[in-house]
């Protein structure tokens, strides 16, 4: 009896992600095609050959299967690509970071829309969490080396913010109007706001040997965790002193 009503809970499980992979891919070809606006809770039930309930039981609302298809998207794009390997340059890793990030959104504007083009206050979706993550790293390794001018976090919204801007701002151009030269300008004026061109340490000050110390605080094993998180709070404190 036990083993066959695991077996028919197992069933229904893959039934149930069978749905739900079917519903995602049906949902893309409607975004892709006119933009999230085609994208409606009885297109996709028609569409996808499931009562209307089902999407809200999978996806909970249509925030939810919007943020589904954005991650999908988004994974088979990197998945294509290759996300840029460590090149013993961190700031080169940023650079092709960045070139992936626009590549991403001019080839995928309607789910580069679905991510970053309609921000709802306190909440990212799957697939923005992880490039944002992927972006943390990269700068991370910059303050490890010691190139880093800011803080991390502050690195990272900046090039965050510009990096996005400048994908929506090339995708209101009509295509034979775009610069291929912006996203390259707009890339290099972030790289000299918040690095340097020789490790800060050579020279350092409290705020650079805190920013290059709190990036390699994760690996300082003698610490507990308590003692770490305290670090943390002051080196970041640190890292956004002004000079006296």
């Amino acid at each position: 009896m036990s083993e066959s009503g695991g077996v028919a809970v197992s069933e229904t499980s893959s039934a149930r992600d069978e749905t739900r992979v079917r519903i995602v891919a049906i949902a893309a070809e409607l975004v892709a095609r006119g933009g999230r606006d085609a994208l409606t809770t009885r297109a996709v039930a028609a569409a996808a050959g499931v009562q209307a309930p089902t999407i809200y039981r999978l996806f909970g609302d249509k925030n939810g299967l919007l943020d589904a298809v954005a991650e999908h998207g988004f994974a088979a794009y990197l998945g294509k690509k290759k996300l840029p390997g460590l090149s013993g340059d961190p700031v080169e890793e940023l650079r092709a970071g960045w070139d992936l990030h626009v590549g991403f959104g001019l080839a995928n504007p309607a789910l580069f829309s679905l991510m970053y083009g309609d921000p709802r206050p306190g909440v990212r979706s799957p697939a923005a969490v992880t490039a944002f993550r992927i972006l943390q790293e990269r700068i991370r390794r910059i303050a490890a080396a010691g190139r880093l001018r800011v803080s991390e976090q502050k690195a990272a919204d900046l090039v965050h913010a510009a990096g996005s801007g400048t994908v929506l701002t090339l995708l209101a151009m009509p295509e034979d109007r775009r610069d291929p030269g912006l996203s390259e300008a707009a890339r290099e004026a972030v790289i000299v706001a918040i690095t340097t061109d020789s490790p800060t340490l050579e020279n350092p000050g409290p705020a650079a040997a805190a920013i290059a110390l709190r990036a390699v605080l994760p690996d300082a094993a003698a610490l507990t965790a308590g003692e770490r998180h305290l670090l943390e709070e002051l080196l970041d404190r640190l890292a956004t002193s002004r000079p006296s």
